[in-house]
């Protein structure tokens, strides 16, 4: 028997350990995890797909056309069907990534905390030894644990398809390192933007206290954060004097360091949003967080 548990009543709850507390989240919310999981699980797939015989369909169908040699001719611009396979699954993945920050910060803030608070769920689980602090760093951790390593095989794939010698986009030149699907895509801003989504949800959540006001109010916030990221994007990285300070006049050296001051903006939101929400946490409750 667990110290927590000595001289408890007889037919008392047991203090729920880490991993019980843990498990309970995955089942509530399995249906977000396994709609997570099969989002992983396709993208990947079509990526290596698009590694493979996606990229050289693509390329047989450009050499095929005329487009390959010396003096190309005209509507080698144009692409044909394989190419346009090609481009749909690249630009779905990209895309996946783009809305993943908005889906996981209107599910953090409607499903994760507003739902509960609602419901009074949440302070039924504080009543029966859970307390209030390790009821919210579950809230952020388990979703985190999950994001991270999603997002990372999905980074790692396109990135390696980007970097591909057999790329097509290179020879039709459609998407440069510089356009923002593209740069969110292919580094660290990937997982980042999840990350700070999920901890401004969890914080609209506490502040709304009702699934959709916190919905609403958690998905603004992040499109407003992302509107504003690239805006200042071009802005986070010294360029030469006289130079218009533009994403297309970086140059792809660039690349690491815009990602890694962005990432550093984001992941200051994301510990300032967390913080924010075990204080406002502690003042409701009273309990030390």
């Amino acid at each position: 028997m667990s110290a927590a548990t000595v001289g408890a009543p007889a037919g008392a709850r047991r203090f729920p350990e880490p991993r019980g507390l843990f498990l309970a989240m995955l089942r509530v919310h399995r249906s977000a995890l396994l709609f997570w999981l099969g989002l992983v699980v396709v993208a990947a797939g079509a990526l290596l797909w698009a590694l493979g015989p996606g990229a050289d369909s693509a390329w047989a169908e450009y050499q095929a056309s005329g487009c390959g040699g010396d003096s190309p001719g005209l509507g080698c611009d144009l692409p044909g069907p394989a190419h346009g396979r090609y481009d749909t699954v690249m630009a779905c993945a990209s895309g996946l990534l783009a809305v993943l920050p908005v889906l996981t910060a209107a599910w953090a803030g409607g499903a994760l905390i507003g739902r509960e608070l609602e419901s009074g769920t949440a302070e039924l689980a504080w009543t029966q030894s859970v307390t209030p602090a390790r009821w919210l760093a579950a809230k952020l951790a388990v979703p985190a644990l999950l994001l991270v390593p999603g997002t990372l095989v999905i980074t790692l794939l396109h990135r390696a398809l980007w970097a591909s010698d057999s790329h097509p986009q290179r020879a039709l030149g459609w998407r440069e390192w510089h356009d923002d699907s593209v740069f969110e895509a292919n580094g660290i801003l990937a997982t980042a933007h999840p990350l700070a989504a999920l901890a401004l949800g969890v914080l609209a959540g506490l502040v709304a206290r009702r699934a959709l006001p916190a919905l609403a109010v958690a998905a603004l916030a992040v499109m407003a954060l992302i509107y504003v990221l690239d805006d200042v994007r071009p802005h986070l990285w010294p360029m030469p004097p006289g130079t218009p300070v533009l994403m297309h006049r970086h140059p792809s050296s660039h690349f690491w360091p815009l990602q890694l001051m962005e990432t550093g903006l984001l992941l200051a939101v994301t510990a300032l949003a967390a913080a924010t929400a075990f204080i406002l946490l502690r003042s409701r409750t009273g309990a030390a967080v």
